[in-house]
């Protein structure tokens, strides 16, 4: 059968870290023309809930999973491509149905294994800013086949994977390019912001409008403070281009919450500097300055009660499938 255009609108390791057919149409790309494979439209209506996994958070590897049920994307490749694999398989998903990859920026801890993973599954894009791939190749010993699987993307230039618009933007970090990314699906939009030392307003402008939100709460400065890290190793942490500490992540939390945020995961917690219980209980309490009640994620009968669910994700372990339904009121997408 032809092909249909379709078109749309809008266009190793951290240094300061722990130590350690039937044939379908087709959508452009908008920045290269590269194809990326979308599903066949269909009659029947949208599924509208959006699912998220994380497979691992921190410097020992970082990844996770976003979609719908018509396709998503992977955030990161820190994580072996064979345990990615399995996780999606584990959880009932499609891998064919996972167009791209995403990557934050180039330390070894989030890229490590994307490669592997393109070259397993060669439906699969990477999409990053042309900063970021020339750091990967320039840092860590990939093969420059990579470059065949690259579709550039500019920060702040929406661009759209299956059912979610997608739009980079600019956080502080000391890999060659950095960023967040804002996953809109519908009116409801997953955010994640990770190794960033503090958040300039572009950021806060996308974090702010989250309605399930990934944010990096790294360390606990009496933990760092009285650790074993040489001084200029701490001191490097605590910059603009390092990593957010509980309190300020926390204080920030407090800053933008409004009553559409419903899940707050706190990401890329230290081993060595901070502990899931001192993340956890620094953000709760800050949040019930609010006077909100605050979940623990674990769909519990209290939980269901609670204004927002907040949770540490773990460092080795795969959470299991979030499921995020529609709010009271949305509009349904498609």
């Amino acid at each position: 059968m032809a092909k249909k255009r379709i078109s749309f609108e809008g266009l190793g390791r951290l240094p300061f870290e722990e130590w350690e057919l039937d044939e379908i149409p087709v959508q452009r790309n908008v920045y290269s023309h590269v194809e990326v494979p979308q599903e066949k439209k269909s009659e029947e209506p949208i599924d509208q809930r959006l699912y998220y996994i994380s497979f691992g958070s921190g410097s020992s590897g970082n990844s996770s999973y976003v979609g719908t049920n018509r396709g998503g994307v992977i955030i990161d490749a820190g994580i072996k491509a064979d345990e990615i694999e399995v996780k999606i398989k584990d959880n009932g998903l499609d891998i064919k149905k996972i167009y791209g990859v995403l990557l934050t920026h180039d330390h070894s801890d989030h890229v490590k294994y994307v490669y592997t993973l393109v070259k397993n599954n060669r439906h699969m894009k990477i999409y990053c800013t042309n900063r970021v791939m020339n750091g990967i190749l320039r840092r860590h010993g990939i093969s420059k086949r990579i470059k065949d699987y690259h579709i550039p993307i500019f920060k702040e230039i929406p661009f759209k994977i299956a059912d979610l618009e997608i739009t980079a933007f600019e956080v502080p970090h000391d890999g060659s390019d950095n960023m967040g990314f804002s996953l809109s699906f519908g009116e409801r939009n997953f955010v994640l912001a990770t190794d960033m030392g503090n958040v300039y307003d572009r950021a806060r402008h996308y974090i702010s409008k989250a309605d399930h939100l990934v944010i990096e709460s790294n360390y606990d400065l009496r933990m760092l403070t009285n650790g074993n890290y040489p001084e200029f190793l701490k001191a490097r942490i605590q910059t603009d281009i390092g990593h957010m500490d509980n309190e300020k992540t926390a204080e920030f939390l407090k800053e933008i919450y409004t009553p559409r945020l419903k899940h707050i995961f706190l990401c890329h917690l230290s081993k060595d500097n901070n502990t899931p219980e001192k993340a956890l209980e620094t953000v709760r309490e800050k949040l019930k300055e609010l006077g909100i009640k605050i979940g623990s994620a674990m769909e519990t009968l209290e939980d269901r009660k609670a204004d927002v669910q907040l949770m540490a994700l773990p460092r080795y372990e795969s959470t299991r499938l979030f499921v995020f339904r529609p709010q009271e009121g949305e509009k349904p997408q498609g």
